[in-house]
């Protein structure tokens, strides 16, 4: 079997930056551990099938090496960014539906918003062990799907070496680290974060929609501000522009598409 792929750099304008996703669309499903070895083969941290169901629906799952998981902004995002830029989607907006309920994306000049529903955390004691894991002290900790660590300063979210291994012994999906930005490292953003998840297969992910789940309604909280700027300091670096809208976030990033070819499965 033969089928159609693409490799988008998602949450960027440029290649080589931004988060890496695979797209695969198909006319049905395949099974899930052909959808699972596929996206192993791909060793990307997410890859992205979607099945149409109407001239703008489609049942979109987002698979790691290891796992399918439950929500993914960038290859969300790097699937709608397919459908318009190569396989002719001429509708204002596309909705997916997913294990975390109906997406929507809209064009929005020349990028995507994404629709996603809020994962307010809520705060827990401090812990040694995720101190340890990190390789740095938060002031705060935070659980919703992930654990959110959150640092005083920017510059510490930038050093942080995680023991992989003690991060996955969390037994938490993610582990989220964040600060407010320093505007002689990130001019023009109001936080930034970084995302490990060595349980789901991926060590650290270069920009995390999902995340943002998370990140989007505390930082709204702490500066009492529904629109944010966003940067994950990743080693490839990614941009978001983030509104908290009850209990939707909406997330905009640009893609560019880095690969288009066939495989053989």
């Amino acid at each position: 079997m033969r089928l159609p792929i693409y490799q988008v750099d998602a949450f960027t304008a440029e290649v080589f930056r931004g988060n890496p996703a695979a797209v695969v669309p198909l006319e049905s499903w395949l099974p899930d551990a052909t959808m699972q070895g596929i996206a192993a083969e791909n060793n990307l941290a997410e890859t992205a099938f979607f099945v149409p169901t109407g001239p703008a629906e489609y049942q979109l799952r987002w698979f790691t090496p290891e796992v399918e998981v439950d929500l993914c902004g960038h290859a969300t995002l790097a699937a709608a960014s397919v459908l318009f830029e190569h396989l002719g989607q001429s509708a204002p907006a596309v909705t997916f539906e997913t294990r975390s309920g109906p997406l929507v994306v809209s064009r929005d000049g020349e990028a995507y918003t994404l629709d996603f529903p809020v994962r307010r955390p809520r705060p827990l004691p401090r812990d040694r062990q995720v101190a340890v894991a990190l390789g740095g002290e938060p002031n705060e900790l935070w659980l919703a799907r992930d654990c959110m660590a959150v640092f005083e300063t920017e510059a510490e979210v930038r050093a942080l070496a995680p023991d992989m291994a003690k991060v996955k012994a969390l037994g938490v999906f993610g582990m989220i680290a964040t600060a407010p930005a320093d505007p002689a490292l990130s001019p023009g953003a109001d936080f930034v974060s970084r995302f490990f998840a060595p349980a789901a297969g991926v060590l650290e992910d270069p920009v995390t929609g999902s995340a943002h789940c998370t990140l989007v309604p505390y930082w709204a909280d702490r500066l009492a501000r529904t629109t944010l700027e966003a940067r994950q300091v990743s080693k490839r670096g990614g941009a978001l522009r983030c509104t908290i809208d009850g209990e939707r976030v909406r997330m905009t990033g640009k893609a560019v598409c880095y690969l288009e070819g066939t495989i053989t499965v």
